[in-house]
């Protein structure tokens, strides 16, 4: 077994990790950047090393200096977490020539499905259906004009090496092709550095269906089943859930057959996930393969029992797979939502600061993923997401009571937060009745929301009695509440 870790991040899946590693009896060693000292994943890791100054370009991104790092502290491996270095195949070959093992998959198989036309070739020669498209970067206006009436409008131009929704234009007729063309170049090349992009057809309002697969280096493959992730805005993954409601297990069959195929089409290893888009009548497409953990792995982990993260970690040991195919099932229904540090009402703005207000909900089935506490500053320099939600039900009724019922009693004060819009999703009639898709958001829950607030606009003196009364007592019960609101709910605002 590995005896001691490096953690290639920070905040919430840097906390994960290290939470993983005590319980396996190995040593945890964090990094942080200026913005980050004293911060939760620093205080809970045996060790904690300054790796930089906050720009994540000179501290979270510094390839040489984390793996000098590793090899000062005599860490003999280094879990990546996601985003960051997770998927850069140069770090991870750099890792592997250093002799310290990466928690993850190979260099060569990260490379292999980081183009997106490459990868799209891959699996077209291994039985796994991709989207109707180009397997090689469209070089000019001409050709890809000449392939879009070929495949037939509308169409998606795509970044080969994109990701995270970046790179992406819907093209629907030719008068649009040339002017999109042009500006998905630009964006692809700012992004990634690499303006290569490919044509795929646009299937209109799918569902985005993603398999958990892993594997170990004997030649094992399981797959632990699907998630959800179809409730997304602007390409950005919001709620997640295990299993989706609109799979029959003939299709479930078939997709997760899918993804093992394509994981064995790149001789995969480890923890990883086959992305699919999936039409109203259940045909599915390969979309991406996503060579790292994933944000939203805790629904699968509270579904299946599988502890993801140990698996990883004694993956790289040099062990086997701890489990067969046929002793894993779906265990009820979780729910994961992403609490963001955004003003829902101001066009989901990040809003930086501290946390003068921190209580996470608790109760039977839920779990609360974060790298907070009260007083933890959200910083302008990273992601806000402030922490991760997760709730099981028997079944997926029950978990969408339970995550509301845990969203009313989150407690955050000092930044905005997307609370309130996520009970408003979990309440819209698409999420209930599982017609959702990756469009439904942006084309009509938002609209409702944005109604909605409006109705529900509350006196600007009631606001700000409310806060001077906040700052002249330590404790104070303030009850927002409206005519037009479904529920009246009392929040504690405790200020030091």
């Amino acid at each position: 077994m590995i005896r001691k870790i490096l953690i290639a991040n920070r905040g919430e899946i840097a906390v994960r990790i290290i939470r993983a590693c005590k319980e396996l009896g190995i040593k945890s060693a964090a990094i942080y950047s200026d913005a980050d000292i004293g911060s939760l994943h620093t205080i809970l890791a045996d060790e904690s090393y300054l790796i930089g100054p906050a720009p994540s370009s000179q501290s979270y991104l510094n390839k040489q200096k984390i793996i000098q790092l590793a090899k000062e502290i005599n860490a003999e491996a280094i879990h990546p977490g996601y985003g960051f270095l997770s998927e850069n195949s140069e770090f991870i070959k750099m890792v592997e020539e250093s002799g310290i093992k990466f928690i993850g998959p190979s260099s060569k198989s990260v490379q292999m499905m980081g183009s997106k036309t490459a990868a799209r070739s891959l699996m077209q020669k291994n039985n796994v259906p991709i989207v109707p498209g180009t397997t090689e970067p469209i070089k000019t206006v001409s050709e890809g004009l000449s392939l879009a009436n070929e495949i037939g409008f509308p169409v998606l131009l795509k970044a080969s090496a994109g990701g995270g929704g970046k790179g992406m234009r819907k093209v629907y007729s030719s008068n649009e092709f040339e002017s999109a063309f042009e500006s998905t170049k630009r964006e692809a090349l700012k992004a990634f550095g690499n303006d290569d992009i490919y044509i795929e057809k646009l299937i209109e309002n799918p569902k985005h269906i993603e398999v958990q697969i892993i594997a170990d280096e004997f030649g094992n493959y399981r797959h632990l089943f699907e998630r959800e992730c179809s409730i997304q805005r602007r390409h950005q993954k919001i709620i997640e859930e295990s299993p989706s409601g609109f799979l029959d297990d003939q299709t479930r069959q078939a997709i997760t057959s899918a993804a093992l195929n394509a994981a064995k089409a790149c001789d995969y290893f480890n923890a990883g996930t086959i992305e699919f888009l999936m039409d109203s009548n259940k045909n599915f497409y390969f979309l991406e393969m996503n060579t790292r953990l994933q944000v939203e792995h805790p629904v699968t982990e509270l579904v299946t029992g599988i502890d993801l993260v140990k698996e990883q970690i004694m993956i790289a040991s040099g062990e086997k797979i701890s489990f067969d195919q046929k002793n894993i099932n779906q265990n009820g229904v979780a729910i994961e939502c992403r609490i963001y540090a955004e003003d829902s009402s101001q066009g989901f703005l990040p809003s930086a600061g501290k946390l003068k207000v921190y209580k996470e909900p608790g109760g039977p089935h839920i779990r609360v993923d974060s790298g907070v506490i009260l007083n933890s500053e959200i910083s302008v320099h990273y992601d806000p997401m402030v922490s991760k939600l997760i709730c099981w039900g028997s079944n997926r009724d029950e978990a969408i009571k339970r995550s509301l019922r845990a969203l009313d009693e989150y407690f955050i004060g000092g930044v905005s937060n997307n609370i309130s819009f996520l009970k408003f999703i979990l309440q819209s009639k698409e999420f209930q009745d599982c017609t959702h898709n990756i469009n439904s958001v942006e084309q009509n829950i938002l609209k409702s929301f944005e109604e909605q607030l409006n109705l529900n606009e509350t006196d600007e003196t009631e606001i700000a009695a409310a806060i001077l009364a906040a700052h002249l007592k330590s404790t104070v019960k303030l009850k927002v509440a409206s005519e037009n609101s479904n529920t009246n709910r009392w929040h504690d605002l405790l200020y030091e």
